[in-house]
């Protein structure tokens, strides 16, 4: 597992107000690039027109996320008059579910192909991926696998385009984790988990970075906006509109290629992790939480104490999801935390067999939990070549406060992100080929 330089007592940028009726200059959209040339892409770019001004004495992290009871309750009622969602984390449940897939439908293969072969024989290799993934053709216009047209153009006239996967070079999966509850639709969902995901077969590694909800990112087409927006504005385009503009959104910001999505909800977390038996975490301070969100704009009080803790389906998500005792980044952590706790669950020996003999139930889970772009076969053939990997080969990150410039612009907490920072970490995790 590849560093994480940031730690949650390093300290950070002071949040900078910005009254009303001042907008400066750095909060218009960047220009457009042309083709895959992406002003995010190089190491070392400096956002557009960030004056030095903005920068404030620093302060201890875990102040900027620190909110008073009062001021809570005060928040959760404007945002439930507004119809908007409480803030939740949901990072754990995309990258969990990603991995479980990988234990998963390796079992479900081994089961499908002994079921389905002429003498009952196991396949010993998978055949190559198909590209599926959505393609923006000339003018913007989203061909499907009829050619039929269901998509649209950039707002300055330039076409976005999602490139498939050819089987030889990079296949990155944009997951993302659903903030929202019954009843809720267009722009009430929310991706208050984005995480992006990597394989690169030439170097046989895989990269993860963790992408915080309020980092301010140009939405090709409607402006800088909360990039956990995209997906709510995409969803009132229409079907497929919520996934497509997401990932158009990490692509144009961050200059990666993004092939392929994957949606997930909470419930499907919960199940999976009490089916695999629990998870061993070691919790690094206690936390205590009275004002957990829960599905009805309340509180459902949250208590664990520091050290080793046997953690099932409701309390691991309780777990990833609070920051009431630290802040958002921390959470990042917490979540990856999780991660690797069921990959050392599922991985474990003992755990194989069961896995085998329970994994149409298991399949089951992620189906019906899961949003994909992705078939089953292609789940399997993304399996099939990830079993292999070592864990030293895997890199993981979070956008920590190192790399993202706090500040509140008209009462919205928002973080601009340090571009001279990123383009670093974007080569350390993925690799110096990944804007390729």
């Amino acid at each position: 597992m590849a560093a994480d330089n940031s730690n949650p007592t390093q300290h950070h940028n002071e949040p900078v107000i910005i009254s009303q009726l001042e907008q400066p200059a750095y909060i218009s959209p960047p220009p457009k690039p042309l083709g895959s040339d992406h002003w995010y892409s190089y190491p070392g770019q400096q956002p557009p027109n960030v004056s030095p001004a903005s920068v404030a004495s620093p302060i201890p992290a875990h102040e900027l996320d620190r909110r008073t009871a009062r001021d809570r309750v005060r928040r959760r009622k404007v945002r439930r008059e507004l119809g908007a969602p409480d803030d939740w984390a949901w990072v754990i449940i995309a990258a969990a579910l990603l991995g479980m897939t990988v234990i998963m439908s390796m079992t479900v293969f081994f089961l499908l192909r002994a079921a389905q072969g002429p003498s009952g024989t196991v396949a010993t290799s998978a055949p190559p991926i198909e590209p599926t993934s959505v393609i923006y053709g000339p003018g913007g216009i989203l061909e499907g696998q009829g050619g039929e047209a269901v998509g649209g153009m950039l707002g300055d006239g330039q076409s976005m385009i999602i490139q498939p996967w050819d089987g030889k070079e990079r296949f990155t999966v944009l997951v993302m984790g659903m903030d929202t509850r019954p009843g809720e639709f267009g722009m009430g969902i929310r991706t208050d988990t984005i995480i992006l995901i990597s394989l690169d077969p030439t170097t046989k590694r895989v990269g993860m970075l963790s992408i915080p909800r309020d980092l301010y990112a140009d939405v090709p087409g409607y402006g800088l906006q909360r990039i956990n927006q995209a997906y709510g504005v995409g969803e009132l385009e229409g079907p497929g509109g919520g996934p497509r503009l997401a990932m158009q959104t990490v692509q144009y910001n961050f200059g990666m290629r993004v092939n392929e999505y994957m949606v997930v909800d909470f419930n499907a977390f919960i199940k999976i992790i009490d089916l695999i038996g629990g998870i061993n975490v070691n919790v690094p301070y206690e936390i205590y939480d009275p004002e957990y969100p829960d599905m009805n704009y309340g509180y459902d009080p949250f208590y664990i104490k520091a050290g080793w803790a046997e953690l099932d389906g409701a309390t691991a998500l309780k777990y990833a999801r609070s920051r009431h005792s630290s802040d958002d980044i921390d959470r990042g952590r917490r979540q990856q935390q999780v991660l690797y706790a069921i990959r050392d669950k599922v991985t474990a020996y003992d755990m194989i067999p069961k896995l085998a003999a329970e994994s149409p139930q298991l399949w089951a889970e992620l189906r019906d939990g899961v949003n994909t772009g992705l078939d089953l076969d292609q789940i399997l053939q993304l399996a099939w070549w990830v079993k292999d990997i070592p864990t030293t080969n895997y890199t993981n990150a979070v956008l920590g406060w190192e790399y993202v410039i706090p500040m509140n612009y008209q009462g919205m907490d928002i973080l601009l992100p340090n571009r001279d920072m990123i383009g670093p970490l974007m080569v350390e995790v993925f690799g110096s080929n990944y804007n390729q």
